[in-house]
């Protein structure tokens, strides 16, 4: 269990192995399709004879479905999501870039933090718990991984985790 003074966030049981990571982008993307609205273009870019990755299969597909809703979410406009995998640098590198609202370089490191939200009010309408990319650092972390963002005010984000290459 994660805690801290405030709240308890219960943390899954992991099961590294070696997973084929364009397998795990295709079926993030096919679940995604199934309700993806239509002003949204959702766009895939996978490497080619990429090793296999060391991770817990469905950690990685929570953590990509998490980013990809959240690209969807923060994209109200519409535009495209684009999703990648690549090997860069001996690890394993997914990306997921949207034309959304941006995130303010202010507020960029505070994204991961627990309960924090871009825009407590709901001005623009999207709902969360603050969370989503809480869950996502630490699944990340925890795997061996990290995540970062890229981000700038009405142009778009883009997160990448990078996680291990598998052991032959």
């Amino acid at each position: 269990m994660l805690s801290d003074a405030s709240t308890t966030v219960p943390v899954p049981m992991f099961t590294v192995a070696s997973c084929d990571a364009k397998e795990l982008v295709r079926s993030v993307i096919d679940a995604a399709r199934a309700h993806l609205p239509p002003k949204i273009a959702l766009d895939v870019a996978i490497a080619r004879n990429l090793p296999p990755v060391a991770a817990d299969p469905d950690k990685v597909r929570q953590v990509l479905t998490n980013l990809v809703d959240n690209a969807v979410k923060y994209s109200p406009d519409g535009g495209n999501v684009r999703v990648g995998v690549r090997l860069e640098g001996g690890r394993i590198e997914f990306a997921v870039q949207d034309e959304g609202l941006g995130i303010p370089a202010t507020e960029q490191a505070r994204i991961f933090d627990k309960f924090y939200r871009l825009d407590p009010e709901l001005t623009r309408g999207i709902g969360g718990t603050g969370l989503g990319l809480y869950i996502t650092r630490e699944l990340a972390r925890r795997m061996g991984g990290d995540v970062q963002v890229e981000s700038a005010e009405g142009v778009g984000s883009t997160f990448v985790v990078a996680l291990p290459v598998a052991s032959s």
